[in-house]
């Protein structure tokens, strides 16, 4: 392969013209052949059994040409534009062929790169520190959950449910006058609190009692996965059949005992305290993080072309539906299920992917200015990490993951770190 020439024609776009040597092309060429001669009849000869300039007379010299281009432009064009110095994006690819025969293959190839990019004034970005405090309040809270994961229902007979009750109901949707499908259950047994409703819902079971029968009016969200309720104010019909309530454990040192190694509640305590001391300081550095990403996506300056975006939500997509099947459950499936469609599935992750690309070119770009280039011995190494992360031998991950990619993630990373060092606390108003 040798490019021969690389132009702009537009805003992240390029016309690479490329070269294929004679003998190459022939071997393609034949190698196609030698795939669907079986495919092939030619009087006198046995299926499969004609010879190449047989075929190439009956049907034209160039009867394997479009075969043997398509087996060997995709890898001409990565390489042409590695050799351009172009970050090329996986795009549509507008081919031109200009010669194809025994003196070899040229095309044009008008090919989508990666965007000029600048980012500004990324030292000292301002962030707001989430505190570190851990206060008694914060302790009570960490035990009440665990009382909660050890206590048990009891039903309520003296009062009206109230919010983290658990209320037992048969609930019938009417929607003009006649009951909706999907909006009818028997003894359902609903967390007053827990959102799991449309909004409005819950609120208004709170303050009945059991055995009481009722009706309440809420509107479905404009955004809701059934088309024919976005937005519709509808009935509900209810009957209360019991309240429960959660009784919470004495925490006392049996309950200690019990839930953890201690002996005491103070000794208890101060292991809870130093286990949310830790998750604070993660907190905090996930929060700085964040809000340094924000502020790095919104300094970026670049003409991004619209496939960037589109390939990042392909990975995104790719990765939900691969933990879907971790869960036993096929992403087609879950659509129906869900009434998502393909494109509102996509449009959900939009703004992540747009972020994240963002995110991604800024870094790199700081990478770039700070001299923070991954070197072979660390991407090297950086496979090796992979391989034991994930059990497999160094040669499996090197064939999903480019060394460009890998590369790259290395940068990124320590990209973040050094924007990390150099930002500032923002100051207390």
């Amino acid at each position: 392969m040798a490019l021969k020439s690389s132009n702009k024609v537009e805003t992240n776009r390029y016309e690479l013209v490329v070269e294929i040597d004679g003998d190459t092309f022939m071997k393609a060429v034949d190698a196609v052949y030698k795939r669907q001669v079986k495919k092939i009849n030619i009087p006198g000869f046995r299926k499969g059994k004609a010879p190449r300039r047989l075929i190439e007379k009956e049907y034209g010299e160039g009867v394997f040409y479009e075969d043997a281009i398509k087996d060997l432009y995709p890898a001409a064009i990565v390489a042409a534009a590695e050799e351009a110095g172009l970050a090329m994006v996986r795009d549509h690819v507008d081919l031109d062929i200009e010669e194809a025969g025994k003196e070899g293959l040229v095309f044009k190839a008008v090919v989508t790169v990666e965007p000029e990019v600048e980012v500004k004034d990324y030292k000292g970005i301002e962030y707001t520190p989430v505190s570190l405090e851990v206060t008694p309040e914060d302790i009570d809270e960490e035990i009440k959950k665990v009382q909660k994961r050890n206590s048990r229902l009891i039903t309520v007979e003296d009062r009206a449910a109230e919010n983290e009750d658990i209320a037992v109901i048969d609930f019938k949707g009417i929607l003009d006058g006649e009951p909706f499908e999907g909006g009818t259950a028997e003894n359902y047994s609903l967390t007053l609190g827990s959102g799991s409703f449309i909004p409005g819902f819950e609120d208004q079971v709170i303050g009945h009692k059991a055995g009481e029968e009722f009706t309440i009016d809420v509107t479905f969200p404009e955004d809701y996965q059934a088309e024919e309720l976005k937005g519709k104010a509808v009935q509900f019909e209810i009957k209360l059949h019991e309240v429960k309530t959660h009784e919470l454990p004495e925490v006392d040192e049996e309950f200690v005992k019990d839930v953890s190694e201690f002996d005491t509640v103070d000794d208890y305590r101060a292991d809870l305290k130093a286990k949310l001391e830790e998750s604070k300081k993660t907190e905090a550095e996930n929060s700085k993080e964040t809000q340094i990403a924000e502020k790095l996506t919104e300094l970026l300056e670049a003409e991004i072309p619209e496939a960037m975006f589109e390939n990042q939500l392909d990975t995104i997509v790719d990765e939900f539906a691969m933990n879907l099947r971790s869960q036993g459950l096929d992403l087609n499936t879950y659509m129906q299920y869900t009434g998502l469609t393909e494109d509102r599935l996509r449009d959900t992750y939009r703004d992540r992917a747009t972020a994240q690309v963002k995110l991604r070119l800024a870094l790199r770009k700081i990478a770039e200015l700070e001299g923070l280039k991954a070197s072979d011995e660390a991407v090297e190494a950086k496979y090796n990490e992979l391989a034991e992360t994930y059990k497999v031998d160094a040669a499996r991950v090197k064939a999903v993951f480019a060394p460009r990619d890998i590369a790259g993630d290395i940068e990124a990373e320590r990209a973040m770190n050094f924007v990390k060092e150099n930002a500032a606390e923002k100051a207390a108003e």
